[in-house]
């Protein structure tokens, strides 16, 4: 990290990750809380002249946005983004390459319909990933319409290959690769396997400034739910670590791989946790051959946070469980630390009046010992006009203490922890998983396999896949009932259930194997939907021809979009020198019209799922089994 004066060999980049874009935006008060933030950073591109802004996940914070907040996020990229500065840098890589899944596989500032003055390249995170059957996301909306080049995407579970895409500005080149949110356990068992590759220039590679963006978890969740900086390439220059909200944006170097590691954290507070309290920043960074310079930039339009730890028991001198009144002295208590904490506030928010005038404050009170907490719902009351949060200010919580190690009884005291909103983050399919692992024999799971419910229900409560719980039962069914055909097993209850107690352990111990069953089963429930969609569309038309009204004409075939690809490493050059001057510009997009372009057509059809009866038993329709 050095100290150097910017010209016409620097890369001035505008880093942010996590702008969560839509977090509750009905709410009165912090509503537009993540809108008026995304303007500020826009904002501060717009006055730094940036070359280009890179964004590591997580635009957007419901998978499936609304109306309002798409059309505030196109509002804010039209209004900061397009315009006549011309684009000082140029791309050398094959764009068909670098944006394999778009239709339009090249960089947005070199159409000649658009005007682009700032470019943003953004990989996905797992708030706004890809889904459905055509594996569309809302990063690719905006792609298409030219504001945003979506990059870094990857579908295959047994490969993956990162191809970085090569910018240039003067003598300065830079190798920018990304990698999209990924399922932490996949990827670390993807890493372990030797299945990623990050490729390389093949001309003077020691020449190039390598620079990875990723949206994975940094700090550790579980044995494989995370991502251990020394998997990444010693190569790399600068790690941008996207999906942790705490703001760590000053590089730190990973002793190890000797790279650094930048993680800007979220632009919004979006659970009331230690590491949310930490102000917020983006990055400016300055990139002159090898060497770079991280610029931290506070972000003035962020509500600001304040929390604190309360544990009644380190104050005897307080507060005595056996005191009759003891539930009013802590309420008087935990009322002067609040205001405590208002008062920091207001004297924080009077040197910037660009902050949102109420605060988020928290108040966390361990109540261990014999104490009872008091009405958290008539002390929020108090604070109604003065927070931003007045139903949560207060969280009262206790220590479970653990069991002795017993063979017969579950320690409930490690799985038993903070909730979720202090810091601690619960996955639908790790509850699923230790719901069943913890449960009576008898709920048990004997045929289906916890990692694959629980995958089943994690798409069904964040996607909206209806369908996946019930595609995931189907397919494991069908493929035990082909197991025990196979096996010509007797029709014995016994011995079909040994029989499908082993098959089920088989598959647990073949995780590729469930993956792939999991992935199998999540694309017939796509599919499925899409019928759904069509046929609704179809009886829709039925209806209006039968009322003699006109149908619009834009319903659906249901089969997935023609991909076009075109000659990207031709035009990549061809188009490369713009922003040299306007006439080189207009020229180097005039040539992109003679690059010829390839249509490939993938057209996939699913039949329909022969489905059994819901209280079918495994056995049922087995005429070559039964003797």
């Amino acid at each position: 990290l050095v100290l150097f004066r910017d010209d016409e060999d620097t890369f001035k980049i505008l880093i942010a990750t996590d702008i969560h874009l839509g977090y509750l935006e009905k709410d009165p008060v912090r509503g537009n809380d993540t809108f008026v933030t995304l303007n500020e950073i826009l904002d501060h591109a717009q006055n730094n002249e940036v070359d280009f802004i890179l964004l590591g996940g997580d635009l957007f914070h419901e998978n499936k946005p609304s109306r309002k907040t798409v059309h505030s996020c196109l509002e804010s990229l039209r209004k900061y983004c397009m315009g006549d500065r011309p684009v000082q840098f140029e791309i050398l890589s094959d764009q068909a390459v670098n944006f394999h899944y778009s239709k339009f596989p090249w960089v947005n500032y070199q159409d000649e319909n658009l005007n682009i003055s700032i470019p943003i390249f953004s990989i996905h995170g797992n708030h706004d990933d890809p889904t459905g059957a055509d594996a569309l996301c809302a990063l690719d909306i905006l792609s298409c319409a030219g504001l945003l080049n979506h990059f870094g995407r990857s579908t295959s579970v047994e490969k993956i290959d990162i191809s970085p895409i090569l910018l240039r500005k003067g003598r300065t080149k830079i190798a920018l690769y990304g990698l999209g949110a990924i399922p932490d356990e996949r990827l670390y068992r993807m890493f372990v396997n030797k299945q990623v590759t990050m490729l390389r220039p093949k001309e003077d590679e020691d020449s190039w400034f390598n620079l990875f963006v990723i949206h994975q978890n940094r700090s550790k969740h579980g044995a494989t739910n995370y991502i251990p900086e020394q998997f990444l390439d010693d190569f790399i220059d600068l790690v941008v670590w996207g999906h942790e909200h705490e703001c760590k944006i000053a590089p730190s170097q990973n002793e190890q791989q000797r790279f650094y590691v930048s993680q800007p954290g979220s632009s919004v507070v979006t659970s009331l946790s230690p590491g949310e309290a930490v102000k917020k920043h983006i990055g400016l960074l300055h990139v002159k051959g090898k060497k770079m310079k991280m610029q931290k930039i506070a972000l003035e339009t962020v509500r600001t946070f304040h929390m604190e730890d309360i544990v009644l028991a380190d104050h005897p001198d307080l507060f005595n469980p056996d005191n009759p009144k003891v539930t009013q002295a802590i309420q008087a208590f935990c009322m002067e630390k609040v205001e405590l904490m208002l008062d920091k506030a207001e004297r924080e928010r009077l040197g910037n009046p660009r902050q949102p005038e109420k605060p988020l404050i928290r108040l966390r009170v361990d109540y261990t010992g014999g104490f009872e907490p008091f009405s958290v719902h008539r002390f929020s009351q108090k604070y109604v006009d003065r927070v931003a949060n007045p139903k949560d200010i207060i969280h009262f919580f206790r220590h479970r203490e653990q069991k002795e190690k017993d063979d017969s009884d579950l320690n409930f005291g490690k799985l038993v922890s903070r909730p979720a909103s202090e810091g601690m983050t619960l996955r639908v399919e790790d509850l699923v998983k230790q719901y069943f692992q913890t449960a009576e024999k008898k709920v048990q799971l004997s045929l289906l396999t916890e990692r694959g419910m629980g995958e089943a229900v994690q798409e069904f409560v964040d996607k909206e896949e209806k369908d996946a719980i019930e595609e995931l039962v189907k397919f494991q069914l069908e493929k035990t009932q082909r197991f025990l055909k196979e096996r010509r097993t007797d029709a014995e209850e016994e011995k079909i259930d040994e029989e499908v107690r082993k098959f089920r352990e088989s598959r647990k111990k073949n995780t590729e194997e469930e993956d792939e069953e999991v992935r199998e089963a999540m694309t017939r429930a796509r599919a499925h939907r899409s019928e759904d969609t069509v046929l609704v569309a179809a009886s829709s038309d039925e209806e209006l021809m039968d009322t003699g009204m006109k149908g619009t004409g834009d319903s659906d075939d249901g089969l997935p979009a023609t991909l076009s690809r075109g000659s990207g490493r031709a035009r990549g050059r061809a188009r490369g020198a713009r922003g040299q001057n306007s006439t080189a510009r207009g020229s180097s997009r005039r040539g992109r019209g003679s690059t010829s372009q390839e249509t490939a057509t993938s057209s996939r059809t699913y039949k329909p799922v022969s489905v059994p009866a819901k209280n079918m038993s495994v056995m049922d329709g087995r005429p070559s089994v039964c003797p």
